[in-house]
């Protein structure tokens, strides 16, 4: 799939950034939720903002030339199953690792600064909330979901269909995911609000900002993390069953 003189009307922003996942520095720069929403044309997005779409698209354009040179993004060449692995290795292995470091920053400057911030203590609960509903999600996918997308990869690598799944078409459990996907990005977003953009105030403390600093990077990989599974993962996915998965 290329992109050259203009987006093409029919091609949501999650097709975008699949074609080049440099174009998602733009979408964060705007606030336009690439992951996801990704569903959503860039034209509507704009004009549900209030933004310049011309100059938005103009920006995206300029990114896919600077990079015209570059192969196609590598997460879009990797094989299902590896591209799972990695899923695992990095994204969940972050999540998992940083939850119990924000939680207890943010407990920290919430107790120290939650009379002049009120806002802080409703961010820990966003946040307590989102690290409980993302464990429960990963270990779904873990046991459930990915299993069942690595068998897929290796039957297709060995030319062997395979019976269906207990749960049917993979299309169930991607459902679910999706939905809990949407859920914890719109959390995020909240945070993002309440927080002005994970910017400390000017009488907080070294731990405030690092909390904060932490914050932003959490949700800068879970948005690649869902962005990974969301418009390049499961689409494969669902189009690999089509031909492996006897019906």
């Amino acid at each position: 799939m290329q992109i050259s003189d203009s987006i093409e009307s029919s091609l949501t922003i999650g097709k975008i950034v699949a074609v080049n996942f440099r174009t998602a520095e733009v979408f964060k720069k705007y606030g336009i939720d690439f992951c996801c929403k990704g569903n959503r044309l860039l034209v509507d997005v704009c004009r549900e903002k209030n933004l310049d779409f011309a100059a938005i698209e103009d920006e995206v354009l300029r990114v896919m030339e600077a990079s015209q040179s570059i192969p196609e993004d590598q997460y879009r060449s990797m094989p299902l199953d590896e591209l799972v692995t990695h899923i695992q290795s990095k994204h969940h292995t972050y999540v998992r690792q940083s939850i119990p470091v924000l939680l207890g920053y943010l407990n920290k400057i919430n107790k120290v600064h939650g009379d002049r911030h009120p806002e802080l203590d409703e961010i820990y609960q966003l946040f307590d909330a989102c690290a409980t509903e993302l464990t429960h999600h990963m270990v779904k996918e873990e046991t459930i979901l990915f299993p069942a997308i690595i068998k897929i990869a290796e039957a297709d690598r060995k030319g062997h269909a395979i019976q269906p799944f207990f749960f049917g078409s993979l299309q169930n459990p991607i459902n679910m995911m999706e939905h809990e996907h949407t859920v914890e990005g719109d959390r995020l977003f909240r945070i993002a609000a309440l927080s002005n953009n994970f910017t400390a105030p000017a009488d907080g403390c070294t731990t405030y900002n690092v909390a904060f600093q932490k914050l932003q990077e959490f949700q800068d990989d879970l948005f690649l993390h869902i962005h990974l599974e969301n418009n390049i993962l499961f689409p494969k996915s669902i189009e690999l069953e089509k031909v492996i998965v006897i019906r």
